[in-house]
């Protein structure tokens, strides 16, 4: 099963930016991130499914959030600007694709421990 590790989260002000990194230990597709909030489900925001195909966003990451990949590094990156107070949460990265919705969080068996992402003043 691959290894994943996120990083990159913490604590910044609305309207600030963050970058979020989550290195594999192998070569995975598609890339993709989820965040959750404590009691709430685990959504997926963004994900890109070959190194070929259009990134996909959720609506209330488009224009703010980019995803991005480093494929010979097997990293990818979500960088995240003009931030606000609800994209506070746990963000993950998946991967191991067992179904075909790229955005549900059923859809992977490995998980990162997730990385924090508080905006606040």
């Amino acid at each position: 099963q691959v290894q994943l590790t996120e990083s990159g989260g913490g604590s910044v002000q609305p309207g600030g930016s963050l970058r979020l990194s989550c290195t594999a230990s192998r070569s995975t597709n598609p890339v993709v991130w989820f965040r959750q909030a404590p009691g709430d489900r685990r959504e997926g925001i963004a994900a890109i499914r070959t190194a070929s195909d259009s990134p996909y966003y959720r609506d209330s990451v488009k224009g703010r959030f980019t995803i991005a990949r480093d494929n010979a590094k097997n990293v990818w990156f979500l960088n995240m600007n003009s931030l606000k107070s609800e994209d506070t949460d746990m963000y993950y990265c998946a991967a191991d694709l067992v179904a075909d919705d790229i955005l549900a969080p059923t859809s992977y068996r490995a998980w990162g421990q997730g990385t924090q992402v508080t905006v606040s003043s």
